[in-house]
């Protein structure tokens, strides 16, 4: 493998270097830098819908690719070198098809997801960001952060093993907030008035098996940041000379793009074959870890350059920083450290006297 592969999972078969070519190119085509601007985020979203990479990974007899996982984390992977913003909110994507695409009276939604025209901000009632609690039938309080690369999401928040609450839009007020990277993301904080027609209780779904979606997906997009940020400080310190040579002559550099090197190897690795819930909170924490780690050492790679928007270095430390706040891998420890002694979830508020 060399630094130009630009991929640090194993071999590629022929569907998978003929998907990682695709969205090369469609990255190639378009602006790396994506800010938050509505309908621009909303356009690559269809693009991508339209390419079928939206949802992938999901079942055909819900309208999705039925990729393997191995397939699901490329697209995701390249999402996360690109445009993690877009590569987190298609993890979410594929979360609530999962949950919603059994139930008939989510159809049209699950469709228009598949689509693009529609988002979905999943989150877990044991993270540290959400505040829900039922008044009567009236769910009411906030979440301090959705992620969804929409400016209006659907609300789908997980509770329990097998329980989980969908909130329409017009049942949240959403306020833009700021934050250093995931540009794109459209981070929102969300206030909750829901009851009626805008609230829908959702039982006898798989809640672990969604958390598990998101937890994978996070670490490909993660595994992504983490080899773009390694690819670029190897490219810049094979161009950039010093003292009559370049950078890679010098032994302490060589040993800093090794170090980077196997960080993102790892983690993508382990993105590939996480398994069981605790096994993917693992994964999903190490891997954001890493993806800082690595993007802070690639940041040094550049020397004072590093820090310049010219150059793609401090972006992805930042990108790296706010995924991580995005998927609360804090908040995830509590219900997995309880699952890992086999406690079962601590109780919530979110399913207190409703009728």
């Amino acid at each position: 493998m060399s630094w130009s592969s630009g991929w640090w999972g194993p071999a590629l078969h022929s569907d998978q270097g003929d998907l990682r070519a695709m969205l090369d190119a469609f990255v190639a085509a378009h602006n790396p830098v994506l800010d938050d601007e509505p309908d621009a985020v909303a356009g690559l979203v269809t693009e991508l819908a339209e390419l079928g990479v939206w949802t992938l990974g999901t079942v055909e007899s819900a309208g999705g690719g039925g990729a393997a996982r191995d397939l699901t984390a490329l697209a995701l992977e390249r999402l996360g070198r690109a445009w993690p913003a877009l590569g987190w909110a298609a993890a979410q994507a594929h979360a609530a098809v999962d949950v919603l695409a059994d139930d008939n009276r989510f159809a049209d939604l699950v469709a228009q997801i598949h689509t693009g025209q529609a988002s979905v901000a999943v989150a877990d009632s044991v993270s540290s960001h959400v505040r829900l609690a039922f008044t009567g039938n009236t769910l009411t309080g906030s979440i301090d952060r959705v992620d969804a690369a929409a400016a209006q999401p659907y609300l789908l928040v997980l509770d329990g093993d097998d329980t989980a609450l969908l909130v329409s839009p017009a049942a949240v007020t959403f306020t833009p907030l700021r934050r250093t990277g995931l540009g794109g993301a459209l981070t929102r904080t969300a206030d909750v008035d829901a009851a009626g027609d805008t609230l829908h209780e959702l039982t006898g779904i798989d809640a672990n098996a969604a958390r598990n979606r998101l937890r994978l997906g996070a670490a490909a997009v993660a595994a992504g940041i983490a080899g773009a940020a390694a690819d670029a400080a190897a490219d810049y310190a094979a161009d950039r000379r010093q003292f009559g040579n370049t950078l890679t002559a010098i032994p302490t550099v060589r040993q800093s793009l090794l170090y980077q090197a196997t960080r993102s190897i790892t983690t993508l690795g382990a993105a590939l074959t996480a398994e069981d819930p605790v096994q993917t909170f693992a994964v999903a924490q190490q891997a954001c870890d890493s993806a800082i780690q690595v993007a802070a050492d690639a940041l040094q790679s550049h020397g004072g350059y590093g820090y310049l928007a010219e150059y793609s270095a401090e972006r992805r430390l930042r990108d790296a920083v706010s995924l991580r706040a995005a998927v609360d891998t804090q908040g995830g420890a509590v219900a997995t450290a309880r699952a890992l002694v086999s406690l079962p979830p601590a109780p919530t508020a979110l399913w207190k006297d409703v009728s």
